[in-house]
């Protein structure tokens, strides 16, 4: 899969160096205040979180455009082409730096949610230890829970599945969540959902078949224009392990990425999660020879059956009783339940110490 990786400290980092060039044209009266300008905007490549970050780099932009303007007349005879060269170089990293103040402006309108996910580089094939093999006991993802807090056992740990890019659990050290929902179909709950992440700021993770892309793609574009992560749950949503052609795995995981860039205009995320979570080490080689990261997960309960739903204090038991840092959290998106406590559910992991981050930082 192919992934823009936008590195924005580098952008501010080479317009302070656009500027220097700048006052080396304009050698006599204003050199030294260039600098310092420079000194500015490189000072502020550092501090992107801060509030006033627009504010100086438009200033440097602003600054830039003005001292453009006047290079020509400032310039010699003789000097002209340079100064042409100059004009060019420079409207060109200028255009690149509004392009990250634009985008910039659109997520913190979306709700401030995130970073973009559009930066993701790929999975990519590791060298395991010579005579080493993964072995996986079912091909039904399971868990075994310990005491309350704590976090479970999977069919494999989290090591080794690392050297196939398949992670179920994070970091145990720190009170963190990843929070991911499963897609199969629209009913109306994804739109409270969505709501309810973007009051607290959550950027989370959907996994979509193409069914959903089919009859719901207003919602996928929203999940894009929200800040989420959008990735690959399989066209048909069929049992992996049985497929043992390798045409009809790729299949399955392109053509959900065709139909998602068709709608949306971007690439999908390499992140897959195996439909019901049945997988055997095969399914773990193809999807990372695809480029994808295997999400599985460490926390979930039956919220999927759309004629028998948890009641809320049902679903709040389960889900703060058994959540813990480090947690995959899996939610279907065809709940009920979870359209309508999930706003609830947040705040109470949020005092409970809870922090949300994306998948990103899951699989580094």
């Amino acid at each position: 899969m192919r992934n823009r990786n936008k590195d924005r400290k580098r952008i501010y980092v080479g317009l302070a160096g656009v500027i220097l060039v700048l006052s080396g044209c304009g050698r006599t009266d204003g050199a030294k205040s260039m600098t310092a300008a420079a000194a500015e905007a490189q000072e502020s490549a550092g501090k992107t979180a801060e509030a006033d970050e627009t504010e100086k780099i438009s200033e440097a932009f602003a600054e830039g455009k003005e001292r453009n303007g006047d290079l020509a007349k400032r310039s010699g005879d003789g000097s002209r082409q340079e100064a042409s060269r100059m004009q060019t170089a420079t409207e060109e990293d200028t255009q690149q730096g509004e392009d990250v103040l634009r985008e910039k402006s659109q997520i913190e309108e979306a709700g401030g949610i995130g970073t973009t996910v559009d930066a993701v580089k790929p999975a990519g094939k590791k060298t395991p230890p010579e005579g080493w093999e993964l072995t996986l006991p079912t091909e039904d993802w399971g868990l075994a829970f310990g005491e309350p807090g704590t976090q479970p056992q999977g069919n494999a740990s989290a090591e080794d599945l690392a050297w196939y890019d398949a992670y179920y659990v994070g970091d145990d050290s720190e009170k963190v969540i990843y929070l991911t929902f499963d897609c199969g179909y629209e009913n109306g709950n994804t739109e409270p959902i969505l709501d309810a992440l973007q009051k607290h700021h959550v950027q989370a993770a959907f996994f979509v078949v193409g069914h959903y892309l089919e009859t719901a793609p207003d919602l996928v574009k929203r999940m894009v224009e929200d800040g989420h992560i959008v990735g690959n749950h399989t066209y048909h949503h069929l049992d992996l392990p049985a497929i043992s052609d390798q045409a009809a795995f790729e299949k399955e995981m392109e053509d959900v990425a065709d139909l998602f860039l068709e709608i949306t205009g971007k690439e999908l995320s390499p992140f897959y999660r195996p439909p019901q979570g049945k997988c055997n080490v095969d399914n773990l080689k193809r999807a990372q020879e695809m480029g994808y990261y295997t999400i599985f997960w460490s926390l979930a309960y039956v919220d999927w059956n759309q004629d028998d739903q948890p009641s809320h204090e049902e679903a709040f038991d389960k889900l703060t009783k058994r959540v813990h840092p480090g947690a995959v959290v899996l939610l279907h998106n065809t709940s009920q339940t979870n359209g309508e406590i999930l706003d609830e559910l947040l705040t109470r992991w949020e005092e409970m110490g809870y922090t949300f981050r994306p998948l990103t930082e899951l699989t580094g």
